[in-house]
């Protein structure tokens, strides 16, 4: 029989010689159906599902570390020993198999006994309310009851929804090209089967510190022994003339952006407002969906203050190759009937107006309960507020940096599962420190750009590549040390370079 070529994969029902597989690279191979992944880590040989679980990263181009390995595409990881995914965006394991060398072949034999809940922590809070069913509040929930916590626990949606994909709804979503079944997280009887309360379409308006109750907008009363705010976001109001009429619209939730999809069915122009990386989303999905569509922003560059103007104009560029037009240094002064009226005294036609001017953190609840609030809820670096036994994270959480000390509020999705993850661990006795690396990803047409670290000031920029050529990684560097990597098709050292500043923050929290 001939040997299989680079692009067949090697038939793992044979068994394939243990010097195929080298330390730390993956190879990929093929059982029945299944693609199966093979990591030699330490000496050691493992197997598990070659896609990643949360967009179907190919795994095989990631990174092997810690006995996990790494997606290229959103950062997820997973335990080879068992396939549980131990870090967001992926919610679900890969498949695993159980792996034996014998005469110098190695083979799988089965697959392990699924992974079961830990055993109950002993300081299990009697009770645990979550507020806010979004990135953040869903992880933490999900995390409780994987880690053993069997008490009452309970999550508190404002929102009309069941806890969905919200990065989804500015691409492909809002492109039409994503189905209404990508977007909820989990299907609805998961949280039944995991007995989790979840209340969405409740809103909960006060925070009982002392007598350790939540109060709900419905009148109800939730007691806890725990309390995590998780409230993230909301979006700044336009304040001009004519900006309640019915075409202005903003993206937060899913209902958002149905309604902005809705409104693209029939529309001919659209105006942006706002060029952050979710109005520049919004404006590429609309072109997708061949409406015309003018950007406006006060400022000189799109994403100018993140990225710096070498990436900026690329970015820039991206979008009028794809016909958006920009208004920079210009504002609105008034919307009209089909019409938005700038600061510069031109008329822009739009049928419809979608506002991306920002958001800020939703601290009501927090102010009123008497936490410490600046921008944010302040927390320390186990996601702990002022008062003990209430936690906050996510976008609302505003944390001290590991290394410099600074308090930072980061507004990621993944940063946001991961910090649920953590207040919901520490939530039960683990005093976890917080050393949770800030990654996005942020996706124009064919482009994607992923940026991973904090640069919120910088004195030098490095591009090795070309951001033209669609090659790059740039490095943002403060006094020569480098504080943050955005790259364009170089996933791999985006993933070593997560990797590489965690261990910086790492050591940070452990002095």
């Amino acid at each position: 029989m001939s040997a299989p070529d680079d692009k067949t994969p090697p038939d793992l029902s044979l068994g394939i010689p243990s010097g195929d597989l080298v330390e730390g690279k993956p190879l990929v191979g093929k059982l029945a159906d299944d693609l199966v992944l093979l990591v030699r880590e330490r000496g050691r040989a493992f197997a598990v599902g070659a896609s990643c679980t949360h967009y179907g990263g190919a795994l095989a181009q990631g990174v092997v570390a810690h006995g996990q390995i790494c997606c290229p595409l959103h950062h997820a990881r997973f335990a080879l020993a068992t396939g549980e995914a131990t870090r967001a965006p992926a919610l679900n394991p890969l498949a695993c198999w159980n792996v034996e060398e014998v005469e110098g072949k190695i083979h799988l034999r089965g697959q392990p006994p699924a992974v079961t809940a830990r055993p109950t922590p002993a300081n299990s809070p009697a009770s645990v309310v979550i507020v806010g069913g979004g990135a953040a509040g869903h992880a933490a929930a999900e995390t409780l009851r994987q880690e053993g916590y069997t008490g009452p626990l309970t999550l508190v949606s404002a929102d009309q929804s069941e806890p969905y994909d919200r990065p989804n709804l500015s691409k492909d979503y809002l492109a039409g090209t994503a189905p209404e079944e990508w977007i909820p997280l989990r299907p609805a009887d998961h949280y039944r089967n995991l007995d989790i309360n979840l209340l969405v379409d409740t809103p909960a308006v006060k925070v009982h510190v002392d007598s350790r109750s939540v109060e709900l907008g419905d009148g109800r009363s939730l007691p806890f022994a725990a309390l995590l705010l998780a409230t993230g976001t909301q979006p700044i109001s336009l304040d001009v003339p004519g900006a309640d009429d019915p075409s202005v619209l903003c993206l937060r939730t899913w209902a958002d952006s149905k309604k902005i999809r809705e409104a693209a069915r029939v529309a001919r122009d659209a105006v942006v407002l706002g060029a952050s990386f979710i109005g520049l989303e919004v404006a590429a999905a609309l072109r997708t969906l061949g409406i015309r569509v003018t950007v406006v922003t006060p400022a000189a560059h799109p994403m100018g203050r993140l990225f710096g103007p070498a990436v900026a104009d690329f970015i820039r560029r991206i979008h009028e190759q794809h016909g958006v037009m920009f208004r920079f240094g210009s504002s609105p002064r008034r919307i009209g009937h089909k019409t938005v009226t700038l600061s510069s005294g031109e008329d822009v036609p739009a049928d419809l107006v979608v506002v991306g001017i920002g958001v800020g953190p939703v601290t009501d609840l927090a102010q009123q309960a008497g936490l410490e609030v600046d921008d944010g809820i302040l927390v320390n670096d186990q996601l702990e507020t002022s008062a003990p036994g209430i936690f906050a994270a996510g976008d609302v959480a505003r944390f001290p940096h590991p290394v410099s000390g600074e308090r930072i509020r980061i507004e990621h999705w993944a940063v946001a599962q991961r910090q649920g993850a953590l207040a919901a661990q520490n939530m039960l006795g683990r005093e976890k420190r917080l050393a949770i690396v800030p990654f996005f990803w942020s996706q124009h047409y064919d482009v994607t750009l992923r940026y991973v670290g904090y640069a919120a000031d910088w004195d030098e920029l490095r591009v090795d590549g070309t951001i033209d050529g669609l090659d790059a990684r740039i490095d943002y560097l403060a006094a020569g040390k480098r504080l943050a990597v955005a790259t364009i098709n170089r996933d791999r050292e985006s993933l070593e370079a997560e990797l590489a500043f965690e261990r910086q923050w790492a050591d940070a929290t452990s002095q």
